[in-house]
């Protein structure tokens, strides 16, 4: 089982649309029963909040319902039960970093890391950019690499 938790500010653009599209990804290769998928925020700003409305449109294109989606805090539990914890920018890892206990310090990444040529990249913030495609587009590229990472650890 892979339990994978993606981190970014407020939890109702970037973050959900990585929980989302994994989720879809990994129904479709019937995986669904070999991952938990779930997002948060680093922040308190939008904790209850549906996710953002373009965030909706681009998920609602793609066929995954938003409905179950609502913006919730990283919490301290969250550092023992994810495998990886998947910050979408930088300053989404620091807070991270700061956050957990030394002993899940190594279970923290920036969502870009194994995409060749964009390991220091941040995915930007279309609540700031309004630029949702741009982000879908990074999500996606970063998701295809890291199920291709997950899947040569066999899921482990």
């Amino acid at each position: 089982m892979t339990k994978v938790l993606f981190v970014c500010l407020g939890n109702i653009c970037r973050s959900p649309m990585a929980e989302g599209l994994l989720k879809k990804k990994v129904a479709e290769q019937d995986l669904l029963d070999s991952f938990v998928i779930d997002s948060a925020a680093t922040s308190t700003y939008e904790v209850g909040s549906a996710p953002h409305p373009g965030t909706q449109a681009i998920l609602a294109k793609e066929h995954v319902d938003t409905q179950e989606m609502i913006a919730r805090q990283i919490r301290q539990e969250d550092f023992q039960k994810f495998d990886w914890i998947i910050g979408m920018d930088q300053s989404n890892v620091a807070d991270l970093k700061q956050l957990a206990p030394i002993e899940a310090q190594e279970k923290i990444q920036l969502f870009l890391s194994p995409v060749i040529g964009k390991k220091a990249q941040n995915v930007p913030d279309p609540y700031y950019t309004n630029n949702f495609e741009e982000t879908y587009r990074l999500i996606n590229e970063g998701l295809e690499k890291w199920l291709e990472l997950w899947m040569e650890n066999d899921l482990k």
